[in-house]
């Protein structure tokens, strides 16, 4: 680790979600990069919209715009579990003092039918806080960030291929 410091962190991206979204994708926390673009998987490393585009057969989408659009088209809903938390940059290793996010407003106005955690943190966090109050079932996922370097795209695409299922 650098010198850089813990910062306390509010999320400050709202929620992606309508009332026709069927499946629910939890990360754990925006990235600098997500938070500086003020959207979900902002960093150009993170592989989630290439696995996406490839599982829907699409071009990756490039603009926010286009992002929205395609996560509306295959009615896809984005949130994080973390609200907010103690953080060293975007590395998830270091997060800490977790206050999570209240789901229930995506999941009592939308038509969620499956949830998705995006990695192993979002995984342990919404067993930890949110899976005893949900009753949705919930499939974890491999993480697309470029962090996780033990996955391939490939690797990455064939788990990820069961949201089209």
């Amino acid at each position: 680790m650098t010198n850089e410091k813990y910062q306390n962190v509010q999320h400050s991206i709202a929620p992606f979600y309508d009332k026709d979204s069927t499946i629910l994708i939890l990360g754990s926390f925006p990235s600098v990069k997500s938070r500086e673009t003020n959207f979900f998987y902002g960093h150009p490393k993170n592989r989630f919209w290439q696995v996406l585009a490839f599982i829907f057969q699409e071009d990756v989408p490039q603009t926010i715009d286009a992002k929205k659009a395609f996560l509306k088209k295959h009615h896809i809903a984005l949130w994080d579990v973390i609200a907010s938390c103690q953080i060293i940059g975007s590395q998830d290793r270091t997060i800490k003092n977790v206050k999570v996010n209240d789901l229930q407003l995506i999941l009592n106005t939308s038509m969620i039918k499956k949830i998705y955690t995006n990695g192993q943190l979002a995984n342990e966090l919404y067993e930890q806080y949110l899976a005893p109050s949900i009753n949705c079932p919930k499939i974890s996922l491999p993480s697309t960030s470029p962090a996780n370097a033990r996955y391939s795209l490939r690797q990455l695409i064939d788990k990820w291929q069961i949201i089209n299922n």
